[in-house]
């Protein structure tokens, strides 16, 4: 089934991120809690995990894209 991975809150005041690099990409296999993305915020950088396991169909934003809280960030199939 189709699924769609969202972007989660990185922090108790932070609306948006910047994606410094994917850890995945089209096609690969993922397990629920495998490191997805690297983000950064005006302090860190912070590596986002999946919240669900499946397969890859598509990456919704490029690097050095902002990404908002919330906003659908992965769409794959999930197991």
């Amino acid at each position: 089934m189709k699924m769609t991975i969202k972007m989660p809150r990185v922090g108790d005041t932070v609306d948006e991120v910047y994606l410094v690099v994917w850890k995945v990409a089209i096609g690969d296999t993922i397990a629920a809690g495998e490191m997805i993305m690297e983000v950064e915020t005006d302090k860190a950088t912070v590596e986002v995990p999946s919240p669900i396991a499946g397969t890859i169909l598509e990456l919704l934003f490029k690097e050095n894209d902002v990404i908002k809280t919330g906003d659908a960030i992965v769409i794959c199939n999930a197991n």
